[in-house]
């Protein structure tokens, strides 16, 4: 049999044992990220600076410089700097409250106190508005007593100051999930030491506790900077209404208003937004220092006993959760079950219309549920999958590619989601090669823009899982004559395989009801539940969009709660809300 006929008779099996090996496996990541990630980046980069094919510096001067861009750019770093000091100091306080003290039901408090970060951004402004609606009960009673926060008949929130303290509160979690880290790696040793020289407990906070947490407090600082200046829920349910120009409302009105002609500029306010983003991260990470300062000492976890304050602090700090949240979504419950907004509820305006509504009667809330559902599922099970592969590569074989497919989606991940929708408009705005179809106002653009976004967050998670794998069962099952895929589907995923599912259920959570990446991207055959509430907020819908938003908020809260249930067979710390 000649050469030609033996590979002719080949199983195919064999012919294409080359695509399970781990170079082509690299490589099939490789092309997925640059398609997703890289490509579109890059062509956001030089649609901003050459939207001709030639770089006209003059005209990115005159639109940076022009007074509306000026004025949102002032405005985007002024709310980011001051929302991002109001969560470091309620995250600081909050960390330090659950870490080092023996403050009672711990658990409880840190799931109210992290459910806000998981509520969808643009429910939880719909529910303040509402709560502090001009005919709100809270209100009239400033009003009465002396104490009114605007003039009659205008809404408190819609403003910078609104926009800064809600930003402050939601992203509070997110500095005190990374101080509590922090905290937690504290040697007692070292404070004890302190203590015996007779420092007072605030000078032990002052000079030792906090400069050995600062680079987790940084650390902290530049997740919330990052998250409130790209918060679209936010600013868009106050800064619009309220006349507050940042830079991710003036893309999301200028695309509404000029359609796909105004993508040159849009691209580059978007830059402007990357680069401002980029720009904070850099500088928390020089001023925390690179890594977290290390000490020897005892891993004997340090405690603060409050004594006679606990039931004081205590006290205060189930206030402050029934204020920041219990407060808004009340008002927004009993808004979903008025038929007219501003309404007292009673047994006379009590209805469950808006819940009918939104469950049967409107095929497109329906139909936009279904899609977001649809899209999330498809998207973990990709994403997990890359994830698993990914996480061997940057774990056992960490070369130049694998830095630099693990930089591309971090990158992705960091940057504001409108940022990762425009780049995906303008990559895949013409037809695809070979296709010959565009996938613009198509669920699928809405789902490579999920892959590009959320690819670091099922990434982390997996990567401590195999960090708790031992290599050599990988090498003996290798000498063994076990292939690439064979390894991963018999070895290496059932160990890594919770640490996966923390990370696909982290995924779930922030997709099913996302609004940062698919607000520029949501047509009207392509919708999305996240922007359903701007739309039906917008168009007058208010008691519709709040039942909406308190059904979004339930389905939050039930996969918490079987997260929570099934947390002692998944690793460690993996979700947010365990402690």
């Amino acid at each position: 049999m000649s050469i030609a006929q033996e590979y002719t008779h080949r199983s195919p099996a064999r012919q294409f044992r080359w695509l399970r090996t781990e170079t082509s496996v690299l490589w099939l990541l490789a092309l997925l990220i640059g398609l997703l990630s890289i490509a579109p980046l890059t062509r956001l980069i030089w649609a901003a600076i050459a939207p001709g094919g030639i770089p006209d510096l003059t005209r990115v001067w005159q639109l940076l410089s022009s007074a509306k861009v000026m004025r949102a750019a002032g405005n985007t770093l002024t709310i980011a700097i001051a929302a991002t000091a109001i969560a470091v100091v309620l995250g600081i306080l909050a960390a330090w409250l659950v870490a080092l003290t023996n403050m009672r039901a711990k658990r409880a408090w840190v799931f109210a106190f992290i459910l806000p970060l998981m509520i969808p951004p643009q429910v939880t402004a719909l529910a303040w508005v509402q709560a502090l609606s001009p005919s709100s009960w809270i209100i009239t009673l400033l009003n009465n007593i002396g104490l009114p926060l605007t003039s009659a008949g205008q809404q408190p929130l819609y403003s910078a100051s609104g926009i800064i303290l809600l930003l402050g509160l939601h992203n509070a979690p997110l500095v005190f999930l990374a101080v509590r880290a922090g905290l937690r790696r504290l040697p007692a040793d070292l404070v004890e030491a302190a203590r015996i020289t007779g420092a007072s407990p605030w000078r032990v906070m002052k000079t030792v506790i906090l400069p050995l947490a600062r680079p987790a407090i940084f650390a902290g600082a530049a997740l919330s900077f990052v998250a409130a200046a790209g918060n679209f829920g936010i600013q868009a349910m106050l800064g619009i209404p309220g006349r507050v120009p940042t830079l991710i409302t003036l893309i999301y009105q200028q695309l509404n208003n000029s359609g796909a002609d105004a993508l040159p500029d849009l691209a580059l306010l978007s830059l402007l937004i990357a680069l401002i983003t980029v720009g904070g991260l850099v500088l928390s990470r020089m001023l925390g220092g690179r890594r977290d300062v290390r000490v020897t000492g005892t891993p004997r976890q340090l405690q603060q006993p409050l004594g006679r304050w606990r039931f004081p602090v205590e006290l205060l700090v189930w206030g402050t959760i029934i204020l920041t949240l219990a407060l808004p979504l009340s008002a927004l419950i009993t808004t979903s079950l008025t038929s007219g907004f501003g309404q007292a509820l009673n047994w006379q305006t009590l209805t469950w219309v808006n819940y009918r509504n939104a469950l049967v009667d409107f095929p497109a809330i329906r139909h936009a549920f279904f899609t977001s559902l649809g899209l999330t599922l498809l998207a973990v099970v990709i994403l997990t999958t890359m994830a698993l592969f990914m996480a061997f590569f940057l774990s056992w074989q960490r070369t130049r590619l694998v830095r630099i497919l693990e930089l591309s989606s971090e990158l992705a991940y960091a940057l504001p989601g409108i940022v990762i929708g425009i780049a995906a408009i303008l990559f895949f705005l013409k037809p695809l090669p070979l296709l010959d179809m565009s996938l613009y106002g198509t669920v699928w653009i809405i789902l490579a823009a999920y892959l590009s976004n959320f690819l670091a967050l099922v990434l982390r998670p997996t990567l401590a899982g195999f960090a708790q794998i031992e290599r050599s069962l990988d090498e003996a099952a290798q000498l063994a004559g076990a292939g690439f895929l064979r390894r991963m589907r018999d070895i290496l995923l059932p160990l890594a395989a919770p640490s996966a599912i923390a990370g696909a259920i982290l995924v779930f959570l922030t997709a099913l009801n996302e609004i940062q990446v698919s607000i520029l991207l949501v047509t009207a055959n392509s919708q999305t539940l996240g922007p359903m509430i701007i739309a039906l907020d917008e168009g007058g819908s208010s008691t519709l969009a709040a039942a909406v938003g308190c059904l979004m908020i339930m389905v939050v809260l039930l996969f918490m709660l079987l997260a929570s249930r099934l947390a002692r067979r998944l690793p460690e710390g993996v979700l947010p809300w365990q402690i």
